[in-house]
């Protein structure tokens, strides 16, 4: 009898050794070894509380690198150092695009940098990459939504991004929006960001 349980228990302890510890590694493993790479941009820096406020978000979730384009460059899309961004780019497994929606659009930055960063590139450049979009807006459902004046959603208004990513080979991940965003509402924005950056 007694050596029946010990028989038991030994082989409940190799099972675990043998299959469970290898999946719990793997999981965490996977979770581990995504790097994410944020690239932030404001067409005015000194206005911006709800940016700046998810720029401090995620800069706090390990394994994050966070680009600033304005700080970075200014405005001048000249000095975009295109080398340097395919670098980093190259580096992370995870793309998160941060600015405010404007005029239904990323911003002036933001497009330049993807057309000097990503150029006239055929598709599959970015393989196997993930994409997130995180975005506030002013509008809320009096302008986005089937009843708004635009009549589409405003994770919708961001299509030319999801095209963007579909052909550099990229997977395109819901994207987190923030409609009628108020900074009363920061500290749930930046609680929603550091949920999904660690997912």
């Amino acid at each position: 009898m007694k050596w029946t349980r010990l028989h038991k228990a030994a082989n409940l302890i190799t099972f675990i050794f043998i299959f469970l510890l290898p999946v719990s590694e793997a999981i965490s493993a996977d979770k581990t070894d995504i790097k994410t790479l944020v690239i932030v941009s404001h067409p005015y820096p000194e206005r911006s509380v709800l940016t700046k406020g998810l720029q401090s978000a995620a800069e706090s979730v390990e394994g994050v690198t966070v680009r600033n384009l304005e700080t970075r460059y200014g405005f001048d899309t000249s000095t975009i150092n295109a080398d340097e961004e395919r670098r980093m780019m190259r580096e992370h497994s995870r793309i998160v695009f941060i600015f405010p929606t404007h005029w239904f659009n990323i911003t002036p930055m933001m497009k330049a940098w993807l057309n000097d960063t990503w150029g006239s590139v055929g598709p599959g450049l970015w393989q196997g990459k993930e994409m997130l979009i995180v975005s506030t807006a002013a509008g809320g459902a009096s302008t986005y939504g089937e009843g708004g004046r635009i009549g589409i959603t405003l994770a919708d208004v961001f299509w030319p991004m999801k095209a963007s990513a579909r052909h550099a080979g990229m997977t395109y991940l819901p994207p987190l929006v923030f409609e009628n965003a108020r900074s009363s509402e920061l500290a749930e924005y930046q609680r929603q960001l550091i949920e999904r950056l660690k997912m």
